[in-house]
């Protein structure tokens, strides 16, 4: 408890079935269409002009479904996924640590295929800890705050410290390896404000009897110390104390040596104090220079330290870079760096940041002071990809990052995206050189690019046989079977993609294809269904999308409206169908069709659809609500709970983000940084906001944010007495049913821990009289505890019925029934939601006690292949060490743990399978 960017657009050549204009604008491409709609008869027309008539300038285009195209995925995709991890973990445990932060990075590539933040940011923290130079601390902690998006914090500078060592930015700028650790604490917000030294005029100004030698520029002399300044360097001690002519004088000119008097005192200043924060930076930019011409290594270093220290914002790393990179001042250069890569992604959108990264020439000066890396394109092309994928910046730090390619993966990488660009760019020769090249460089899934690109081109034939051969010679995926069904047609593109959602149900673009088939055979509601399949276990944008419009196709203008709101809560900016239509416009046209709701009837009907579980339901009512009251944090906190809960990360925290933004309070604001902390993995910078907020006002959010935190991180009896207590302090401190729901659930499951299960029962039945409908599988706990296994089965059976997503509530009831029924039950779930790994776990398990050691082997295989699961895994390692297959049995151990290195059960199995190997 507790976005995706629309990659597929519908194309031009779509049949206006929903547009009541001339026909003319139907294309001679879709004409051509062998499932284009002919006619939706009469009714048809009469939806049209009732369609037409919200707004007669507006077309409302229905795609055709040989228009649509699924994306080309732009991160790595390896053939195998478990080997390519079990490789990665074996190299990452036998690599020296100096070797760690790039291997992480390398792992991060993988793992992006599986959309799961957490295991993003845990490489990046783990490169993180084991960076050692400069240049690599600065970009992975850019990255780390870049991944939480603090840039969207109101009132938080870029510059500012978190308080931990992994992303401090004064820790960034010390060279050399220094233990570290997500919890490792930075001391630069504890360190006491240094005395300022002051210095007096007396000491500043050099008194004329101390004075040996004068350094004449135009018409000034400079009074110098001789030794003092022959301390400075080799240069100047062979000038002024070797064999050359000055060495005798006591007036030297010094006019040609591109200094200025002003800053010639302040050399002379330096050779004294060492002083340098008497001098404005342009001065001290000065003394850089002259530093570099004449070797003073001492005064460069504090001159480099000087001016690394006092870059503090955009504009002044943006102006001192070009004379760090001149001047080869590393330190400088790595400070405006950092300031730099911490305004990302707003540091795009500037011109002069835009010259520092793109260009070759660029890129190059870069190197010379050892900053241009594979890690820091890498870094700047992801951000760049995001804002947007069609820019020329984007293109240009793509080429980049492939001229810093060194290893194979990484010219995969580099090559493989910039394909993906220059597809979506519609440069298609270009996009099909760089898809071979990656594909060359050993990624498989290129190929897909490739056959795009010929397709384009007018080469369909060619494109069908590319990815006919792939299947053939290697083991079939489902992106193989929809790339192909994209060339074919009839029954045999069908085929391909009903194969395709076999191998890989979480493929979107199947599903899309199978309901727009259905609508040009007059079978919308078909459609609809079709749809329904997989929004209700992955809330996909596009097909969210997609079912709106079919709903407008049969009036169902309410069902469009909530699906319209999901989408805009997905993606705020949203722009549907091609480009055409912002989601806010067709927000604005849908509402005029739709009875409009008082804000009492928006509680009531978010209170039916949380107890329901009709979670797209709830989005779009909190949506509405927050349409009446913007910025409300409350309801946005809501929205975030609600999209964690669908597995929305990105726009949960967004949403996150905002309710901290909007906070009334600084004891509510504590509470959202408190959230946001904990899901990034600070969990005791979050047990500590939980408490200052409780210290400034007793609060239910509060209460039960440190409870949450505590009974996460110490499942031990008297941790789960604190958190009994906190929550009970909780329920005792003012909110509203849903969150009092929730909270007495948690407590119910604590009770049950501690196997108080009458408490436990009593919870779940006061749950449940305020309509928190999850409380069921609470109290079917309680009775299974007593052994009560019909009346658990029953109350699994209500949660069930009151449910709209219900796939769990199967899945769980399986646990109360005989094998017979349970298989059953969890065949349900399995169709409900295929990524759900239990059931296949379950029957693969029933399986191996059956003797059935391949099929249980395959049963987990099956769902491996598209979802990696830690758990399933690690039980196929289990099963490949009781056959004998020790090889096999250690592959799935690495790979497990790639996805979690403290994982116990399978650091036990991973080393008792070594020994006997």
């Amino acid at each position: 408890m507790r976005g995706l960017k629309l990659t597929e657009r519908f194309k031009s050549t779509q049949v206006h079935a929903l547009y009541s204009s001339d026909t003319s604008a139907i294309s001679e491409t879709s004409k051509r269409s062998r499932y284009r709609i002919q006619s939706f008869g009469s009714k048809s027309k009469s939806r049209i002009n009732s369609i037409s008539g919200i707004d007669k300038n507006l077309p409302f285009p229905l795609p055709s479904s040989d228009s649509l195209e699924p994306p080309i995925d732009p991160y790595l995709k390896p053939i195998n996924l478990v080997e390519t991890l079990s490789d990665i973990y074996s190299r990452l445990e036998n690599c020296p640590r100096s070797q760690k932060p790039l291997l992480c990075i390398e792992q991060y590539s993988l793992l992006r295929c599986l959309g799961d933040l957490k295991l993003l940011r845990r490489c990046l923290q783990t490169a993180r800890e084991n960076a050692d130079d400069i240049p690599t601390k600065i970009v992975l902690s850019a990255w780390l705050r870049f991944e939480r998006r603090e840039d969207e914090f109101v009132g938080v500078s870029s510059m500012d410290c978190n308080g931990y060592m992994l992303e401090c930015p004064k820790a960034n700028l010390a060279s050399g390896y220094s233990p570290c650790s997500v919890a490792s604490r930075c001391q630069c917000l504890h360190q006491p404000n240094q005395d300022i030294i002051t210095i007096s005029e007396e000491s500043v100004n050099l008194p004329d009897e101390e004075s040996d030698v004068s350094f004449c520029i135009g018409h000034e002399e400079i009074n110098c110390v001789r030794y003092k300044i022959a301390a400075l360097s080799e240069p100047f001690k062979a000038m002024l104390y070797g064999g050359f002519a000055e060495s005798q004088m006591r007036k030297i000119e010094f006019s040609r040596n591109g200094i200025c008097p002003e800053a010639m005192r302040a050399v002379e200043i330096y050779s004294r104090t060492k002083r340098l924060d008497l001098f404005c930076v342009e001065t001290v930019l000065e003394l850089l220079s002259f530093s570099n011409r004449f070797c003073c290594e001492e005064m460069k270093s504090d001159c480099d330290a000087h001016l690394a220290s006092s870059v503090g914002n955009l504009e002044d790393a943006a102006f001192l870079i070009h004379y760090a990179l001149e001047e080869r001042a590393s330190l400088l250069v790595g400070s405006c760096l950092q300031v730099l890569l911490r305004e990302l992604p707003n540091s795009l959108y500037n011109s002069r940041v835009i010259k520092i990264f793109c260009s070759s020439e660029a890129k190059g000066s870069l190197a010379t002071v050892g900053y241009a890396s594979f890690l820091l394109y890498y870094f700047l092309s992801q951000v760049a990809m995001e804002e947007s994928m069609a820019s020329k910046t984007t293109l240009m730090l793509l080429e980049r990052l492939g001229e810093c390619a060194v290893e194979k993966w990484q010219k995969a990488l580099a090559f493989h995206q910039l394909g993906c660009v220059l597809l979506e760019r519609k440069e298609y020769k270009e996009a099909q050189h760089y898809f071979e090249a990656a594909a060359e460089a050993g990624h498989v899934y290129s190929m897909a690019g490739v056959a795009r690109t010929k397709h384009k081109q007018g080469q369909p034939y060619s494109a069908y046989k590319l990815i006919s051969s792939i299947i053939f010679e290697y083991k079939p995926a489902g992106w193989m079977y929809q790339e192909r069904a994209l060339y074919n047609i009839g029954k045999e593109k069908s085929f391909d993609l009903d194969f395709a959602t076999e191998l890989d149900p979480s493929l979107s673009f199947p599903y899309k294809y199978r309901a727009l088939a259905k609508a040009e055979e007059k079978q919308i509601k078909a459609g609809i269904l079709e749809l329904d399949r997989i929004i209700g276990f992955k809330l996909s944008p596009d097909c969210l999308e997609l079912r709106c419009w079919l709903f407008i196709s049969i009036e169902d203008y309410k069902s469009a409206l909530r699906d319209i709101r999901a989408l805009l809560t997905l993606e705020p900016s949203v722009i549907t169908s091609h480009g055409k239509i912002k989601g806010k416009y067709l927000l604005m046209l849908l509402i005029r069709r739709v009875q409009p709701k008082s804000l009492a009837d928006c509680w009531m009907q978010l209170y039916e659809q949380w107890s329901s579980v009709d979670d797209i339901g709830s989005l779009a009512i909190i949506h509405q609500m927050l349409e009446n009251e913007p910025g409300k944090s409350l309801l946005e906190f809501r929205q975030s709970l609600l999209l964690l809960r669908l597995n929305c990360q990105k726009a949960a925290m967004r949403s996150l983000r905002l309710a901290r933004n909007h906070s009334s309070s600084i004891q509510e604001r504590l509470i959202y940084e408190g959230w946001i902390l904990y899901d990034t993995g600070y969990r005791e910078e979050a047990l500590a906001r939980a408490e200052r907020s409780i210290s400034i006002q007793r609060s239910f959010e509060a209460f039960f944010l440190k409870a949450y935190v505590l009974a996460d991180a110490n499942p031990d009896p008297v941790s789960s007495s604190n958190v009994i207590q906190l929550l009970e302090e909780a329920l005792k401190c003012p909110s509203d049913g849903l969150r009092k729901g929730q909270a007495l659930n948690n407590l119910g499951s604590i009770y049950v821990d501690c196997g108080k299960l009458d408490l436990a029962k009593e919870c779940y039945s006061n749950a449940l009289a305020i309509r928190h409908t999850r409380a069921h599988q609470g109290l079917a706990r309680v009775y299974h505890q007593k052994n009560q296994r019909k009346s658990a089965y029953d109350e699994m059976t209500k949660l069930i019925e009151k449910a709209m997503n219900n796939a769990s509530a199967y899945e769980k009831r399986s646990e109360y029934s005989d094998r017979e029924m349970a298989k059953s039950d969890l065949d349900v779930a399995t169709q409900l939601d295929p990524l759900r790994t239990y059931p296949y776990r379950y029957r693969a398990a029933v399986m191996m006690d059956e003797q059935k050691e391949t099929e249980a082997v395959e049963e987990l295989t099956k769902a491996i292949n598209f979802k990696p699961d830690l758990q399933m895994l690690h039980l196929r390692a289990a099963f490949y060490e009781s056959m004998g297959d020790l090889a096999l049995a250690l592959q799935d151990c690495q790979a497990a743990l790639c996805l979690d290195p403290k994982h116990t059960d399978t650091l036990n199995l991973y080393q008792r399978t070594q020994k006997s190997s």
